[in-house]
């Protein structure tokens, strides 16, 4: 069983940057892949970009990819995002996710979620 706490959500002007925590509880935390997903309001969620336990693979969807950087620290129990450059369009509840060995861009593969945390970017 793992738990997760998701933190540092907020209200940033466009070109800005926040840094997203994840905090997890649960033995099994250190050997899962931790994903970041998103859902806007009226959209499906959405990959954002995924570590393997080790910390040594990652995986960005498009839209972020040089903008977004995912990091993790296993002796902290933590998985951060680092978000710069923030659009509009980056507007969503954003969730980290865990469970699963392998790193995935698919919310299927993933058993635990934390509740979200808020990021509005205005324009």
């Amino acid at each position: 069983q793992v738990q997760l706490v998701e933190s540092g959500g907020g209200l940033v002007q466009a070109g800005g940057s926040l840094r997203l925590s994840c905090a997890a509880s649960g033995r099994t935390f250190t050997s899962s892949a931790v994903g970041w997903f998103r859902q806007a309001p009226g959209k499906e969620r959405e990959f954002v970009a995924a570590i393997i336990w080790s910390g040594d693979m990652t995986h960005y969807a498009d839209s972020v990819k040089g903008r977004f950087t995912i990091s993790r620290d296993n002796a902290k129990n933590t998985v951060s995002l680092q978000m710069s450059s923030l659009k509009p369009e980056d507007t969503a509840v954003y969730y980290c996710a865990a469970g699963r060995t392998y790193v995935s861009r698919s919310p299927l593969s993933y058993d635990y979620w934390g509740q979200g945390t808020q990021v509005t970017v205005s324009s």
